[in-house]
């Protein structure tokens, strides 16, 4: 992974090997900023202020190695990421951040860039995130049900899905429901309304196209006299007047200029095509005038034909002006407004309906709620063990912890046994979750915020996380000084805790403590410097004599102390030892 302009540190290269690699560092000096850049790479919330005062933007690149056919290889290259095959069922997947000073944020993977979305997407299938602010997280209450949910795995999972599906049914229900009871009034008065205009269009059938060929008619009928006056006459100049025989005509002098080119037809080809267009002329003229004729004996003056004609436009228009601009429209509105009448009027039988069918989805969704329930029970019995159990290895012996699964009475909730109680419920189901310590033999059991003290807490939070993270399928794990307020002994055991989670996952671990330090198969340190203006930072791999050198930092704060590197060789040792006993 490479970080540039993050927060303190300048430009640095980390190599995150399998196993337990451990970063430490002086206070101040940017060691969070390794999982701060870890984050971004997995679509953590981006800000201005992570990046390095004097830098026009942070970048955070990282090379994974992944599985092309797991969920995360397959979901990259759906994304259009490029994987390069490194070896047998590997690939390597580059996957790159930035935010410049003014806030902008992006991301690319493969080479593609993509939404920061889909980086978040990759985390659950390639990383799990746990520091200060996941303890935190883990003290509300809604954060340890889920936690316990991921922990029960299917068992939860499965009749959870099916729950939540069925309170997204009743959701409706109820809400269909409710429009129907709330806003009958308003439903009564659509009902009404489309009633009367409904009314209207069937009163009038009207026909598509109806509209145009009835201002035609109009037309036509408003202007009888004179279009019968213009055919009229226009058969006259064609054919002549029936009373004058020898009137002048088109049809009798082009008849004449034909017959005058007949003789000299023959003689000359020109002269003969101008003669047959003649001959043409003389049987359209005819035909016109056959027709003029026809048309104007069709012509009749009809007010009574006109009148019906103009009210039939002017209900028709009518009926556009309220429905539609066009007709076509109008007899669409008809259309959709039957089918929502028919609606409305069956609201009572609509109503008897869903009420039973809300009946029947309650009494489902109870039926869920009790099987998740006792599945989150089972499960919160194995996680307060195992939790107990990781206490006693972090040297709290004689801690125990529960994981009650609790419900509250509700008069409006479900009925979890025909007659029995009625509890509250909601989308996640009817429970409440809450994790609660005993830290010694005789203390009552409290919330682990209220029942443990600072170093406790630390440690019950850390044991918390490690049962979590062992029922996480992800391949890495990154810890952000989760070590805090631990010392002495107990960070011993933090520390051979944190080395055995990294026998079957890569474990990194952001701390500042030498006991658990020791423990890592390799240690980053975080070092800083400072020209007088600005500070930077830069991330180096420790060698063996770095190492003891850094732990006797951390030890005493005099890395070349030969009481302190002696004290370090103590530590390394036995965690070396503690390593060949596994």
């Amino acid at each position: 992974m490479r970080i540039r302009g993050l927060g303190v540190i300048e430009d640095a290269v980390l190599e995150l090997s399998p196993g337990f690699t451990a970063v430490t560092g002086e206070t101040g000096a940017g060691k969070t900023m390794v999982v701060t850049g870890l984050g971004l790479l997995f679509g953590g919330r981006s800000d201005s202020a992570l990046v390095r005062p004097g830098a026009e933007r942070a970048s955070v690149e990282g090379r994974l190695v992944v599985d092309p056919k797991g969920a995360a290889g397959l979901a990259a290259a759906e994304a259009g990421a490029e994987l390069e095959p490194v070896g047998k069922d590997k690939a390597e997947l580059i996957i790159a951040r930035s935010v410049s000073s003014e806030g902008r944020s992006r991301a690319s993977l493969g080479g593609a860039a993509v939404p920061i979305g889909v980086l978040g997407g990759l985390a659950d299938d390639l990383v799990a995130m746990h520091g200060q602010s996941a303890q935190q997280s883990l003290l509300q209450p809604a954060r340890q049900r889920q936690a316990l949910d991921r922990y029960a795995g299917p068992a939860v999972a499965e009749p959870l899905a099916e729950y939540k599906a069925c309170f997204d049914r009743l959701k409706k229900i109820d809400s269909t429901l409710d429009e129907l009871t709330t806003r009958a009034r308003e439903r009564a008065q659509e009902a009404d309304l489309l009633r009367f205009g409904l009314a209207e269009v069937e009163r009038l059938e009207p026909v598509e196209g109806e509209d145009a060929e009835l201002d035609a008619e109009s037309e036509r009928l408003g202007h009888a006299d004179t279009l019968r006056t213009a055919s009229g006459g226009a058969h006259m100049a064609l054919a002549g007047s029936p009373d004058d025989p020898a009137s002048i005509n088109a049809l009798s002098l082009v008849s004449e200029a034909t017959r005058a080119l007949e003789a000299a037809r023959g003689h000359d080809p020109a002269l003969a095509e101008l003669a047959q267009r003649l001959d043409e002329a003389s049987f359209l003229l005819a035909d016109v005038s056959t027709e003029l004729a026809a048309y104007a004996d069709s012509i009749e003056a009809d007010p009574r034909r006109l009148a019906d004609v103009q009210q039939r436009i002017s209900d028709l228009n009518s009926l556009m002006r309220k429905y539609g601009p066009k007709l076509s429209d109008v007899i669409a509105w008809a259309s959709d407004g039957a089918l929502r009448l028919s609606e409305l009027e069956g609201d009572d039988d609509r109503i008897a309906s869903l009420t039973e069918e809300r009946t029947a989805a309650r009494s489902e969704l109870a039926g869920h709620a009790a099987r998740v329930s006792a599945a989150r029970s089972q499960a919160a019995d194995k996680f307060a063990a195992a939790v107990t159990t990781e206490l006693a290895e972090l040297a709290m012996p004689h801690a125990r912890v529960e994981v009650p699964v609790a419900q509250k009475d509700s008069a409006d909730g479900l009925e979890l046994e025909p007659g029995g109680r009625t509890v509250a419920f909601g989308p996640t189901g009817v429970d409440d979750v809450e994790i609660r310590l005993a830290p010694h033999p005789g203390a009552p059991f409290l919330p682990i915020a209220k029942g443990a003290s600072g170093g406790e807490l630390s440690r019950v939070m850390l044991a918390v996380e490690v049962v979590f993270a062992g029922s996480d399928p992800v391949p890495t794990f990154v810890f952000d000084e989760v070590d805090a307020g631990v010392g002495g002994k107990a960070a011993v055991e933090v520390g051979r805790r944190l080395a055995r989670l990294a026998r079957s996952a890569q474990v990194v671990v952001v701390t500042h403590l030498p006991q658990v330090a020791a423990f890592a198969d390799r240690q980053l340190v975080v070092k800083k410097a400072n020209d007088g203006l600005v500070t930077r930072s830069g991330v180096v791999v420790l060698d063996d004599a770095a190492r003891r050198r850094e732990l006797a930092r951390m030890l005493a704060g005099l890395e070349e102390s030969e009481l302190g590197q002696a004290h370090a060789d103590e530590l390394l040792q036995a965690a070396a030892a503690d390593r060949q006993r596994a």
